[in-house]
């Protein structure tokens, strides 16, 4: 089993990865598969969302992802500063005008439908996309399912549980795809959890390359950082939620001066950084999948945790946490979820933790197994835990989550390194229990916003 890094870790736009980023990333390949199959007769466009991507794809701005994946934006490329302008330009017009494919007419408020009946079989996050002739009849359909982290499926795919393409085609030398198997290879082999993951990212790319790659991607996280850090006013979506890092922040750094702050000050600054990511987020700012949107302030507040409050942090630390995490993360994803909609939060701020407390245990020179453990006790202490997101917005109560997600991740990598790696539950257990507390959770609590806080707080 091979899941690379750079596919956990991509770049895109807020607020979901599955609610926006998917959705975007399906209307582009239902674009492509128009213009391979050539279909006759085309004339216009229309798209049904079911499940959550129903239920809460107002909050989480789907509609206006299917939008832009429709105009030809990408995930990685749009400007966030453009995206109402790109809409309003659409649906001025009534029509996309797609490359290779003649004018399709498509009026977004009345060919994008919320359907709130039952959802599609096979995941909760399912859209139909299709294309019909001037007489109204279809003439190309296809079923895509947003399945957590910007990964996208067709409905074949998600029946033959297919790999990624990247897994279906990339050998690597440590093949691992659980826990047990990892901890049996470095142990044959004398690598760390990190060096393996570099030694099967290289069958894809050069030393150069990788080592480009992943500080791009600590450098999309940073910068999503440091606009949060730097931003004030009102998140859109009526609730009113105003946003907090930057005077947080500004607070903090008054008080770095004095004599005797508190100890636990540290756990403000560990907070305020993955508050600012997630603010960003939610305000529809470009963020890095780590391994989710609404999980994305996690691993770059525990990245900047140790570059700026651990002695000897540099380069190669920050490189050696992607890998481990991405490590970790691949296995989460192999054998349960890291989408909201399929097992609740524990999939993604409990498993974006527990990649965090591993990338930040290895990063301070932790053995393979204290990687390991920091992993389990991160992700083991957020078993059980739903998504309810008010209003169906990342925002209540996500923010804060992702803050506390951090601070548990760090608290976990400190525990793992203070023993020597031995522990009572395994890493893959606690994945298992995962998957399957996610089976029995009422469809309420997994981002459908039908649950817990979202029916419990007025949204006004």
């Amino acid at each position: 089993m091979f899941l690379s890094v750079f596919e956990l870790f991509k770049i895109g736009i807020g607020p979901s990865s599955s609610h926006t980023v998917g959705p975007m990333v399906a209307a582009g390949l239902f674009l492509d598969m128009l213009r391979r199959d050539r279909p006759q007769g085309l004339a216009s466009l229309s798209v049904s969302l079911h499940g959550s991507l129903a239920f809460t794809g107002k909050g989480h701005a789907t509609d206006r992802s299917i939008v832009l994946g429709l105009a030809g934006e990408r995930p990685d490329a749009v400007d966030p500063d453009r995206v109402a302008e790109i809409i309003a330009t659409v649906a001025a017009a009534g029509r996309i005008e797609a490359p290779g494919l003649p004018p399709l007419r498509f009026d977004p408020d009345r060919d994008i439908v919320f359907d709130y009946g039952p959802p599609l079989p096979g995941h909760s996050n399912g859209m139909r996309l299709r294309a019909l002739d001037s007489n109204g009849n279809v003439v190309a359909e296809e079923t895509y399912f947003s399945i957590g982290g910007g990964f996208v499926k067709t409905a074949a795919e998600l029946e033959e549980k297919e790999p990624s393409p990247a897994a279906a085609s990339t050998p690597v030398p440590f093949p691992f795809a659980t826990a047990a198997e990892m901890m049996r290879m470095g142990e044959e082999s004398g690598l760390s959890i990190a060096a393996m993951k570099r030694a099967n990212e290289l069958c894809r790319c050069s030393d150069a390359e990788l080592d480009a790659g992943l500080d791009r991607i600590w450098a999309a996280m940073d910068a999503c950082m440091r606009r949060g850090l730097a931003a004030s006013g009102e998140l859109p979506g009526g609730l009113k939620v105003r946003r907090r890092a930057a005077a947080i922040h500004a607070q903090l750094a008054r008080e770095a001066g004095l004599n005797r702050p508190f100890e636990h000050t540290v756990m403000d600054w560990l907070s305020v950084y993955a508050m600012a990511v997630n603010e960003e987020n939610a305000a529809g700012g470009r963020v890095v999948t780590a391994p989710t949107n609404g999980a994305a302030g996690v691993i770059p507040a525990v990245i900047r945790y140790y570059v700026d409050h651990c002695p000897g942090a540099g380069t190669e630390g920050v490189r050696t946490f992607l890998l481990a995490a991405a490590a970790v993360g691949g296995i989460i994803k192999h054998n349960a979820s890291i989408s909201g909609a399929e097992v609740g939060c524990q999939g993604e701020v409990g498993s974006a933790s527990a990649m965090a407390a591993a990338g930040l245990a290895a990063a301070l020179g932790g053995s393979n197994a204290q990687v390991e453990n920091a992993a389990e006790i991160a992700l083991e202490h957020h078993l059980g835990m739903t998504c309810d997101p008010v209003g169906g917005l990342v925002q209540v109560p996500c923010i804060e989550r992702n803050a506390l997600g951090a601070v548990k991740a760090v608290t976990a990598a400190s525990l793992a390194l203070r023993g020597d790696g031995s522990h009572f539950v395994p890493l893959d257990t606690c994945i298992e229990t995962m998957r399957q507390t996610g089976l029995d959770m009422s469809e309420k609590y997994k981002e459908t916003s039908q649950g817990g806080l979202a029916v419990n707080v007025v949204a006004c």
